[in-house]
């Protein structure tokens, strides 16, 4: 089970690679110039827009599932966001800390709070995990936070289990197999 959540989880980080993508595609042919370099995600200059790459994202799904209604897509565009917020949650303090800025002594070199990989914040059931670990807490006080923690990411898992079953209820078949690909649904 844990590998299936780590492929669905690299599927969504691919996901958001090939909006990534995209972005800078756009940004290099039309957002510079056709200066190169830089590119979507700032190259120093500031023109990365959050809202812009999760649109990006959004369009790409949108089309990979085979939407052409922009009124059936309205219904179903909800469902997918929803599926992708509980999947960062539940990843968040997972696989996300391996790539977050802070080092192993909780300080943040990129100043602001630490962060996983897919945004958002860790969880108060993480940062008090991952605080008492770095101040050497004893063994008991580490092994309460840690069911603390596992207890939060199971609910975390079945948020994300019933917004999945709650995309695949309007999916026809076709486009289940699609977001199955594609890291929405398992």
């Amino acid at each position: 089970m844990k590998m299936n959540k780590l492929i669905a989880l690299c599927g969504m980080a691919a996901a958001l690679v090939l909006g990534a993508g995209n972005v800078c595609a756009q940004n290099d042919n039309g957002g510079n110039g056709g200066q190169g370099g830089g590119g979507g995600f700032g190259g120093g200059r500031g023109n990365f827009d959050p809202a812009q790459f999760q649109q990006r994202i959004m369009d790409n799904i949108k089309t990979q599932l085979g939407f052409t209604n922009d009124t059936d897509w309205a219904a179903v565009q909800p469902l997918v966001q929803k599926v992708m917020d509980a999947r960062r949650d539940a990843g968040n303090g997972g696989m996300g800390r391996l790539f977050s800025r802070g080092n192993r002594n909780g300080s943040d070199q990129g100043g602001g709070n630490r962060r996983g990989m897919f945004g958002g914040t860790p969880s108060p059931e993480a940062e008090a995990l991952q605080k008492a670990i770095d101040d050497n807490a004893p063994a008991a006080q580490i092994k309460d936070l840690l069911a603390k923690y596992k207890e939060s990411q199971k609910a975390k898992q079945a948020k994300l289990v019933a917004a999945q079953a709650d995309l695949r209820s309007v999916l026809t078949v076709k486009q289940e197999a699609q977001a199955t690909l594609l890291g929405l649904v398992e």
